[in-house]
């Protein structure tokens, strides 16, 4: 199966060394054991997974040293090291997995410095392409501080574009004075568009959405699917059968068409679904389609 991916976004539009990603790309958290912890149940499978994303014209696969934790970096570097030239591994640090499978704040300068090691390593890399710092608690008591050890990190050949996540409008505005935000990695999807409590919620993208597109950054939402396919969902529901798709390739399509600055990372365990939400990039909803979804 041939999948062409119908567009793409800029990552690190106004810097030297700009980067262009096709939407969508692949997010690869669910690739772990339940609760995001462990091997995966079927090892095989997943690197096939990543191979067949590869094979079908993503070149942005999104990941974390926490997640599993390790467990998706060794599997990214497993089945596609050494990389194709345009492949784009976008990580994440600020978080810390517990011995009890918690999630907890690892977001000081040093703990970042740690993270990019162990990330560069994991993943086979002299250089990481694109690192979000995802803010956590307490972190916003330090987050100028954080995000000047990142931008170092950056002078230093370590990384190549810094990016946010879980950031509130106030935040992202104050990281923009410091220096240059290449994409930010917010909770968005249909029916889940602001702030999400919980260990694994966050702020949404809603809020920032026009800042980005103002700035030219992409919004890489996490979450798009496992929040927008519950309650509230009717009118998805209803578009999806309209064009013959899944709700959950519906809405892979309204963030695609919701902002050319918007870069879906749907994740799946299952080829098939992965054919199906790729497949999503070739479906264009008209401007009278926009405005009933609302």
């Amino acid at each position: 199966m041939n999948i062409t991916v119908s567009s793409s976004v800029i990552i690190g539009e106004d810097s030297s060394s700009p980067l262009t990603a096709n939407r969508p790309g692949y997010g690869t958290m669910r690739l772990t054991g339940e609760g995001i912890w462990g091997e995966p149940k079927n090892r095989q499978e997943a690197l096939q997974i990543l191979k067949k994303a590869i094979d079908l014209g993503v070149n942005y696969i999104d990941t974390a040293d926490y997640y599993g934790p390790g467990v998706t970096n060794r599997l990214i570097a497993e089945a596609l090291y050494p990389y194709p030239s345009d492949l784009i591994i976008g990580t994440k640090v600020g978080a810390k997995r517990g011995d009890d499978k918690s999630w907890n704040f690892f977001g000081k300068p040093e703990q970042l410095r740690e993270s990019i090691n162990l990330n560069l390593k994991e993943l086979k890399q002299e250089q990481l392409s694109l690192v979000h710092f995802r803010l956590m608690p307490p972190g916003t008591e330090i987050f100028e501080e954080s995000l000047s050890a990142m931008f170092e990190m950056q002078k230093e050949g370590k990384i190549l574009h810094v990016g946010l996540s879980n950031v509130s409008r106030e935040q992202l505005q104050t990281a923009l004075k410091m220096s240059k935000i290449a994409s930010v990695q917010n909770l968005y999807g249909y029916t889940q568009r602001t702030t999400l409590a919980g260990p694994m919620g966050g702020a949404g993208g809603e809020e920032i959405l026009d800042l980005l597109e103002e700035h030219h950054i992409p919004l890489i939402p996490y979450f798009s699917l496992q929040t927008s396919l519950g309650k509230g969902q009717d009118k998805i529901e209803e578009m999806a059968k309209k064009y013959g798709i899944s709700p959950a390739q519906m809405n892979v399509v309204w963030l695609l068409n919701k902002s050319p600055w918007i870069l879906p990372i749907p994740g799946t365990t299952s080829l098939d679904h992965l054919e199906e939400n790729l497949k999503a990039a070739e479906t264009e909803l008209g401007p009278d389609d926009m405005s009933y979804l609302g």
